[in-house]
């Protein structure tokens, strides 16, 4: 019996293509870079599952020249890379990687957040350049993270985690969301609810974000926001890079607008080398590692291949966002 024809992005962790080569004929990628568009177009043209990343874009032309694809499993939470209307119509499910990073990711926020607020990178740079000549009562000043206000914005999974983080550093934590948690989930985390965006941003010392990106969220956060934020606040960001406007944030960080800020996405991945975020100090910004632990990108390869073998059994994936798109 002829084996299934799948195409992977990338290559993922050894034990999710051992299970993903036992049941299929298996093409993977082997460059760092992700194949070009044209490339992945022709390598799916006879495909009956991807295997893809955020970078691989999976729309509607690139279906219609599938005429076998069933199944399109992508190594990530998000999966705006995806048409998923279009995917439904066609009647290929798609599947994603929620959960299993959650708590890595919420590890990289509150990471960037201390690294930010007391200037690791910036104390690192200054030590490796010769400037450390004594201790200094005024040398790279920062701020305190306990008993300081955090504010969240997405109270999702990662959300939660962040919360729960800075609970043990004693923090007031806020947080905004279109969706309220019940009073119960409200205690059993010790977050409060603030019904006003602009509440929160002029109330929180450390501001981290937390929301999926969708059109009512690109550039949720632009110059408006920034200026109703403390002059000493801490801005994170481990969601996706268009839901801050990233001109806005330079300015605010030039200007003294906000203390500091730390990002793990931007804009356009990768940032360009001549990007002016690059020319300050007050900024860190990481390579979109959020979830860049042995174990979880493991994690995430073996639900990816769990997903794709399903799909391609006729089965609905175990993280299926369109389950829709085989009772359609």
């Amino acid at each position: 019996m002829t084996k299934p024809r799948v195409f992977i992005t990338r290559v993922i962790a050894q034990e999710a293509l051992d299970k993903i080569a036992q049941a299929t004929e298996m093409e993977v990628w082997p460059e760092e870079l992700p194949p070009p568009y044209e490339v992945l177009r022709e390598k799916a043209r006879d495909a009956e599952g991807l295997v893809t990343l955020l970078s691989d874009r999976v729309d509607a032309a690139l279906m219609d020249t599938a005429p076998k694809l069933k199944v399109v499993s992508n190594i990530a939470v998000g999966y705006d890379n995806i048409s998923i209307a279009e995917a439904t119509k066609r009647h290929i499910v798609v599947g994603n990687t929620p959960g299993v990073l959650t708590e890595t990711t919420a590890d990289l926020a509150f990471t960037l957040l201390m690294a930010a607020a007391r200037r690791v990178v910036e104390a690192d740079n200054y030590t490796r350049k010769g400037r450390w000549k004594t201790w200094g009562p005024k040398i790279l000043l920062g701020q305190d993270i306990h008993n300081a206000t955090l504010g969240i914005i997405g109270l999702g999974r990662v959300g939660a985690e962040v919360a729960k983080r800075g609970r043990g550093f004693n923090m007031k934590v806020l947080y905004y969301d279109e969706i309220r948690r019940s009073e119960e989930e409200e205690r059993q985390l010790g977050v409060e609810y603030i019904p006003e965006l602009a509440k929160l941003l002029s109330s929180a010392d450390f501001i981290s974000v937390h929301v999926p990106l969708l059109p009512q969220t690109r550039h949720l956060i632009g110059a408006a926001e920034f200026a109703l934020m403390k002059p000493t606040a801490v801005f994170i960001n481990t969601s996706r890079g268009p839901v801050v406007d990233q001109r806005a944030l330079y300015e605010a960080l030039k200007s003294g607008q906000i203390f500091a800020a730390a990002i793990d996405v931007t804009e356009v991945e990768p940032i360009s080398p001549d990007d002016p975020l690059l020319a300050l100090d007050n900024i860190i910004i990481t390579p979109h590692i959020a979830s860049a632990s042995f174990t979880t990108r493991k994690n995430m390869a073996l639900m990816a291949a769990e997903n794709l073998l399903a799909g391609l059994r006729g089965k609905t994936p175990p993280t299926c966002v369109n389950p829709e798109a085989l009772r359609s």
